[in-house]
């Protein structure tokens, strides 16, 4: 059923987040700039397109759909570090409720970034009607980048806003009602949107790749609670606009799977549409590299601040789906996703730390320049390598420029603390054993940045939000569940095997099944935000995990924040709760 709604939900979102929008209207990039009317057209976007670095922020829409999933686990750190109200304990363990602050902010920042394409929308749109192409060609874009971000509020709260006037009341949209509309505004401007400006702006095979995954998830949104009924009509249009990038030839897989996340991936043939952070943005941030790591792990030599936070590690649960998948061989000799090795202990004969710790091992280091350092990639285990402090603060250094050591740990309250490594663990849980600044396998999947000028709060690094390894994937699923395993397992393994820069490189599949392509989808998506999507659809979002045994179904959907229920209480049924809520 339609309702409508007032402009006090966005009006309540933004006022809750002035505070902090003193520097997200400078966000203008070098492919965003002119002068006149096309300077206006930039002033426009820009606010829309920069904002979308705050709405996926780890502590707002990030946050929101990794730690519910089973691919992550944020602690009470050594009951010192992480609580923050307890958002991220009931997050994982799904006891979210409305007053929650990860769902606030993350609700928050995506209606203030609908807000601000609506209003982008009604400035180019005067412009567009009289001919300006450029207006018309940005004023796609922001139909297409609006469309974007419904889906988001239709993923995780179950409902769309349809606004064409900030004059106007919004109408909230549920269920079919919702994919439709967003159907509607992406096929308005896929044959007219740009076909050419990168990934960091909407084009149409980011259009074409946004109605693919609208129509694959389609099922799951008109009956959110239910079990999803995947139709044929569907998958028909899952295939048919992933079949229209595949065949564009506009894109390809990257051998290297962790060039993806690098400094230069801007460049990155794989990418379709990501945050575009080519050093000029003033809100490009690090947040996704040093949110996992080891908070004693100092990952540049240039920068004494840049270290990691402790923070989420993945569950047990899903390390042990590596596990399963390739048995008694390491998932490291086995999948050029799980790892990158970057450091040289082995090389240097220190793979053996037996009676070793920090206070002896003084001469227990290799010696390398700044710009050839790089900590290790991927899933990371055990003993991490990395610049260590001295007494005074600074980075120890040699004649080839800085030592690289096993890490300290000079973090938390353990009894570790300052006399051995950082060791990292596979258990990490709620107990008081499970939550030391140790536990926990931790993810290292984007490059801290070389273009940054201070580690953790810039980067170099484009944020990828959907890339052509996705688009395989979903055509995949989309066969797979149409009966098609022959196709469904060549496109698998187009992906599973396309990494080949160096080894290990993959072997490919013999077979396909839906509980095989959730696997692969794990593998190859880990930590990029669609884990809990993929759970919902592939109906293990019951599951049980570490510290998570909820089985409730409402819980599908997050609840709408208690402050825009309030916001928008002076019309009763304008907003209404999400169930279970």
């Amino acid at each position: 059923m339609k309702n409508i709604i007032k402009n006090t939900v966005f009006a309540i979102s933004i006022l809750l987040m002035s505070s902090c929008s003193d520097l997200k209207e400078e966000v203008l990039d070098e492919s965003l700039t002119g002068a006149g009317q096309a300077e206006a057209i930039s002033g426009a976007i820009a606010p829309a397109y920069g904002q979308v670095a705050w709405t996926w922020r780890h502590t707002n829409y990030y946050g929101l759909q990794l730690i519910p999933s089973d691919e992550a686990i944020l602690p009470y750190r050594g009951g010192t570090d992480w609580y923050d109200g307890g958002k991220f304990l009931a997050a994982h363990s799904h006891s979210i409720t409305s007053t929650n602050d990860l769902v606030k902010s993350a609700w928050t920042e995506l209606t203030i970034n609908i807000s601000r394409t609506l209003t982008a929308i009604e400035v180019l749109t005067p412009m567009a009607e009289e001919g300006n192409t450029e207006a018309q060609s940005a004023l796609y874009e922001m139909k297409a980048l609006r469309a974007y971000l419904n889906m988001l509020t239709l993923d995780s709260w179950g409902l769309a806003f349809k606004k064409e006037s900030s004059n106007e009341n919004s109408e909230i949209l549920r269920g079919q009602d919702a994919v439709d509309y967003i159907e509607s505004e992406l096929l308005s401007v896929v044959d007219v949107i740009n076909t050419d400006k990168g990934s960091g702006r909407m084009t149409q095979s980011a259009v074409w790749g946004f109605l693919a995954r609208l129509n694959l998830n389609a099922a799951v949104y008109r009956d959110p609670y239910g079990t999803p009924n995947f139709t044929t009509e569907d998958m028909d249009k899952v295939i048919e606009y992933t079949d229209n990038i595949i065949n564009s030839g506009k894109f390809s897989l990257s051998p290297e799977y962790f060039d993806l996340f690098n400094d230069s991936n801007s460049n990155n043939a794989e990418l379709i549409f990501a945050l575009d952070q080519r050093g000029v943005l003033k809100n490009e941030h690090s947040r996704w590299a040093y949110w996992s790591l080891p908070g004693s792990m100092f990952p540049r030599p240039e920068f004494t601040n840049a270290d990691g936070t402790d923070g989420p590690a993945i569950t047990s649960d899903f390390y042990q789906t590596w596990v399963d998948a390739y048995g008694s061989v390491d998932p490291a000799d086995a999948d050029p996703r799980f790892l990158q090795k970057n450091t040289q202990e082995v090389t240097y004969g220190l793979d053996d730390l037996t009676g070793l710790s920090p206070l002896n091992d003084e001469d227990h280091y290799y010696c390398v320049g700044a710009e050839d350092f790089e900590i290790d990639r991927g899933i990371l285990r055990g003993v991490t390598w990395a610049v260590r402090k001295d007494e005074n603060g600074a980075f120890y250094t040699c004649d080839e420029g800085y030592r690289i050591y096993p890490v300290k740990q000079i973090k938390g309250n353990g009894t570790d603390k300052n006399v051995d490594y950082v060791n990292l663990t596979q258990q990490a849980d709620f107990t008081n054993e499970g939550r030391a600044h140790h536990t926990g396998y931790r993810v290292s999947k984007y490059q801290f940045s070389h273009t940054s000028n201070n580690g953790n709060n810039y980067s170099s690094v484009d944020l990828v939000l959907m890339r052509y390894a996705e688009i395989y994937m979903m055509r995949a699923e989309a066969k797979l569940r149409k009966g098609d395993a022959a196709s469904a397992l060549a496109d698998v393994n187009t992906v599973k095997t396309s990494r080949n820069a160096r080894e290990p490189i993959a072997t490919a599949l013999s077979s396909i099944g839906l509980d095989v392509l959730y696997r692969e989808l794990g593998f190859e998506f880990y930590w990029e935000g669609l884990r809990r999507t993929n759970q919902i659809r592939f109906s293990h979002y019951e599951d049980s995990w570490t510290e998570k045994t909820d089985t409730d179904v409402n819980n599908r959907l997050f609840p709408i924040p208690q402050v825009a229920i309030d916001g928008a209480s002076n019309t009763p049924g304008y907003l209404e709760q999400n169930k279970g809520y």
